[in-house]
């Protein structure tokens, strides 16, 4: 057993009763929370404190007493360091069951609103448990993440470079990824690829505590449609080697559709005010779903599991109650993937987002499809959307709102009710955020339909589409 930690008690036998919200389990001792990672429910665990606050407490297993019935093998050697999937260990209808449970909990308990009469639908599961994302970005590290066990019997004292994800918490270590199960060929391929070539032609690979080194991320997408993106992010335009990997790359993967590099010499990994180059192929790549075509460039938004998107898709245009003959307003329309996914079924669909790229995006798939009836507006939802704007381009019967996930500013739910749409559908990817917003309309507008859809499985993440009507 553990030695106990200076100042932090060891709880014996806890019993694991339920998941939380951020994907731990928990279980009560003497009345209080324990948070506890990698457990399921009906374990039952010897749990290290290691911090203590007034009304919970946060540990992690030193022993399993009892294990769970609902317990089943993780598939991915990863699993416990990776920061992903961290309900691997939970068969997948029970992680539906509590996802479905998470969404209750927070409309009732946040929002404190009335469920409708049927309740919360169960959730709709995605088809595909793996190899589902159509998205992942990878980062180079000069030296791999070691494991407890390694360093304990003294194997990988001199670790090798890392291509892989950062682990949780920790921003200058990474995981050096053998195999991930996310997302489909050729992604696996293509990193391990660039890793052996790097690290065989001596490319340096980026410290971020140093801000030093020549090769930092690769961003993978992959479509539907069999496309594929790549893009190599570079610490330095180093002209010469950069044309030697990417022409590595076409080389070896002639099948890739879009081969693309970047240089970032800031201080943070973020690429959105960094220009794509295009080293071969084209600028983009192709999304289909149910007959439309989705342009999709460098820093486009698509959702990621693309399969489940089109599900989460006709769950909010079924709820939309659609005729002809309705003005939509879709707020927070990103690359306008929802607008034009309802166009057909509407008299007019009038988008706002907040960034011009997205908005010039959503323009164009709309143009791509001969869509005529969309129309799109850029800017600041709290100013774009005024009484103004209602009367110029028609007060909506229906809006659809699908926010980021700290939901929909004040401002822009007071303009939504003096327009008074009969019909409100809210897509979120934060069921804690949409219960406090509901809650904001709940005078003027009741709930008559919840409908989960798990867009990520082995996590603890679920997306909720509300339908709420005028009172």
């Amino acid at each position: 057993m553990a030695k106990r930690r200076k100042g932090h008690s060891l709880i014996e036998g806890l019993e694991i009763t339920a998941v939380a919200a951020e994907g731990k389990a928990m279980g009560y001792h003497d009345g209080v929370v324990v948070f506890v990672p990698l457990a399921v429910p009906g374990d039952v665990v010897d749990v290290q404190i290691r911090s203590r606050r007034r009304r919970f407490m946060e540990g992690y297993v030193v022993r399993w007493v009892v294990r769970s019935p609902f317990r089943v093998e993780p598939f991915c050697e990863h699993f416990g360091v990776c920061g992903g999937c961290s309900w691997q260990n939970l068969p997948y209808d029970e992680q539906l069951r509590f996802k479905r449970q998470q969404v209750v909990d927070q409309l009732s308990r946040i929002g404190h609103l009335e469920l409708p009469p049927d309740g919360v639908r169960p959730a709709l599961g995605s088809a595909a448990t793996t190899f589902y994302r159509n998205k992942l970005e990878f980062t180079f590290a000069p030296k791999r993440w070691l494991t407890y066990e390694e360093i304990a019997d003294g194997t990988g004292i001199e670790p090798e470079p890392a291509l892989g994800f950062h682990l949780p918490g920790m921003f200058d270590k990474i995981l050096d990824v053998r195999k991930c199960w996310l997302q489909p060929d050729p992604s696996n391929d293509i990193r391990l690829e660039i890793r052996r070539f790097c690290i065989e032609n001596d490319y340096e690979f980026y410290n971020i505590r140093e801000h030093r080194g020549l090769v930092r991320n690769i961003v993978i997408r992959t479509a539907s449609t069999g496309e594929v993106m790549v893009i190599v992010v570079f610490a330095e335009d180093d002209g010469q080697r950069i044309a030697a990997l990417l022409d590595h790359l076409r080389e070896a993967f002639p099948t890739i559709t879009s081969l693309m590099w970047m240089v970032n010499s800031k201080l943070n990994d973020s690429l959105g005010d960094i220009e794509a180059r295009l080293h071969s192929g084209r600028n983009h790549i192709f999304e289909h779903m149910e007959g439309l075509s989705f342009k999709i460039g460098p820093g486009s938004f698509y959702q990621t599991n693309s399969a489940q998107a089109y599900e989460l898709y006709k769950v909010a245009r079924d709820l939309a109650g659609l005729t002809g003959n309705e003005i939509v307003y879709d707020l927070y329309t990103g690359t306008g993937t929802i607008a034009n996914f309802v166009a057909r079924e509407a008299n007019k669909v009038v988008g706002v987002e907040y960034v011009e790229a997205a908005v010039e995006d959503a323009r164009e798939n709309s143009a791509v499809n001969g869509i005529r009836n969309t129309v799109f507006y850029a800017g600041d939802m709290k100013r774009v959307l005024n009484d103004v704007f209602l009367a110029a381009n028609g007060r909506p019967d229906v809006v659809i709102l699908d926010p980021p996930r700290a939901g929909v500013d004040a401002p822009v739910i007071d303009v939504i009710l003096r327009a008074a749409p009969r019909t409100i559908v809210y897509v979120s990817c934060n069921p804690a955020t949409q219960a406090r917003d509901i809650a904001l309309m709940s005078d003027a507008y009741r709930m008559v339909a919840v409908q989960p859809v798990d867009m990520f499985p082995h996590t603890h993440h679920i997306e909720n589409v509300v339908k709420l009507i005028k009172k």
